[in-house]
């Protein structure tokens, strides 16, 4: 049991205005494993004047200084490593491996990322007779999901931290225990008092009253687009600039000329990575109808080597969805071929990998972000016909495309309408930019774009 009685605030661990606590919950044995506070509107205010105070000094702070803290910040969470691993896998249910390699392992490279960026940035440039700077927004309100409760956060924070701006951080209630090691991790490596403050609590009240005060100058949220819609009306009322990553449904666009076994295999494990609670994941495999019966039968046998390889899903909340989804599914026609919306254990929040076939693109199943280990085949008659379905959701965030030569697959890639594509199984580069079209979000993350997102410009004339 981890047990946190304070918030985070102006360089100090302090007690929340209420009493109120929220309860951790293993989502393997369903078992409570920490309480943290649950702050409210009074704590986000403290907060962000704390934040507010401190950003003179942070934004006059010459940027290798603030280099130099990112440093110092990466180094602390590698040496806590270990620690953030086992959080993330009793708080999230990732498996102990992918906690290490994704869930602790990716945000350091990211604060490493952004040490070596602050560095060597330049916060202005020459335009003709125009001297133009590039200058901190402000202060930040960053709100994170649970999926990927450490590399959501540093994605956020170290950005904002490079580029001078400070920060007030409301984590998602579900992983609140790894922001907690993030703030001690902070507070380790020497960031000035105030510069990064830590509220936990509840969306709807702590995250609220974040995106709504008026000393927050960008909200910057990762999370659903129904609650990424909301925050963009509150921010837009207050003409408050703000970066939402939000949902996806992602086509995994396998061409006739595809190595097919390999395209399927890779798109299977994309599915099932983090227990399909990914907003990139390749959820839609669109493969030609002349291959179509080959493909179903090799991501059965994919599917159905997982079993009991992924873990859980977060909470009770979110296995009652996707299983509700699963059973959509089954109601509106598609061929179940793997999986099931039944649990595959009486403990815990497990859903089965599950594999549909037969799916129309109209299909809820095709069109609706599930966040669960739930992948749909749709056939395509030729690549207008596959673009026509790729491009044909609400969203745009991620996708794949393969085929037997690399050019084929770009010239397809080019006319997505997606914010980022990997060509027959490219790696994830985390300096490249991350971020979606259409409803899938406003702004990027990672890399120089990331940084952007968190600096404004003047010019100079003379």
């Amino acid at each position: 049991m981890k047990a946190h009685d304070g918030l985070y605030i102006d360089g100090a661990w302090r007690p929340a205005e209420s009493t109120d606590t929220i309860e951790v919950v293993n989502p393997a044995d369903e078992q409570v494993i920490g309480r943290v506070p649950a702050g409210g509107a009074l704590d986000v205010d403290t907060a962000v004047r704390a934040a507010r105070a401190a950003l003179p000094g942070w934004a006059a702070t010459p940027p290798a200084e603030r280099a130099a803290r990112l440093a110092a910040l990466r180094d602390a969470l590698v040496a806590r490593k270990d620690e953030i691993a086992e959080t993330v896998t009793a708080e999230l249910g990732a498996p102990e491996q992918f906690a290490q390699a994704v869930h602790a392992g990716l945000p350091i490279a990211v604060a490493g990322s952004y040490a070596e960026l602050a560095a060597q940035h330049s916060f202005e440039e020459r335009i003709g007779n125009s001297t133009v700077l590039h200058e901190p927004v402000g202060v930040v309100g960053a709100i994170t999901p649970w999926n990927y409760p450490l590399h959501q956060i540093v994605a956020k924070v170290a950005p904002a931290l490079a580029a001078g701006c400070t920060v007030v951080l409301k984590p998602a209630e579900d992983t609140p225990l790894t922001a907690q090691l993030f703030a001690e991790a902070v507070h380790e490596a020497g960031v000035p008092a105030g510069v990064f403050n830590l509220v936990t609590g509840l969306g709807p009240v702590a995250g609220q009253a974040l995106a709504e005060h008026p000393g927050v100058d960008l909200v910057s949220f990762t999370g659903s687009t129904a609650v990424g819609r909301q925050i963009g009306a509150t921010a837009g009322a207050a003409v408050k600039k703000v970066a939402l990553e939000l949902g996806g449904k992602s086509a995994n666009v396998i061409l006739p000329s595809a190595d097919l076994a390999k395209a399927v295999n890779v798109g299977v494990a994309n599915v099932m990575s983090n227990s399909g609670q990914t907003c990139s994941a390749w959820t839609r495999m669109l493969v030609h109808r002349d291959r179509y019966d080959e493909a179903v039968e090799l991501a059965r046998t994919a599917a159905a080597k997982y079993g009991d390889r992924i873990g859980p899903l977060v909470s009770a909340k979110q296995q009652a969805r996707v299983r509700g989804y699963i059973e959509k599914g089954v109601a509106e026609g598609a061929r179940l071929i793997v999986g099931g919306p039944e649990s595959p254990h009486e403990k815990g929040y497990f859903v089965s990998p599950t594999v549909f076939a037969d799916v129309t693109p109209e299909m809820t199943v095709a069109q609706e972000e599930i966040f669960g280990p739930v992948l749909t085949i749709l056939p395509y008659d030729d690549e207008e016909d596959a673009l026509r379905i790729a491009n044909g959701t609400v969203y745009g965030l991620a996708g794949a495309v393969w085929a037997g030569d690399e050019a084929e697959a770009v010239a397809f890639a080019r006319r997505l309408e997606t914010g980022q594509v990997d060509i027959n199984g490219g790696r994830f580069n985390p300096l490249a930019p991350f971020g979606g079209y259409k409803q899938s979000g406003v702004g990027r993350e990672l890399g120089p774009h990331g940084l952007a997102e968190y600096l404004q410009t003047k010019s100079l004339q003379f």
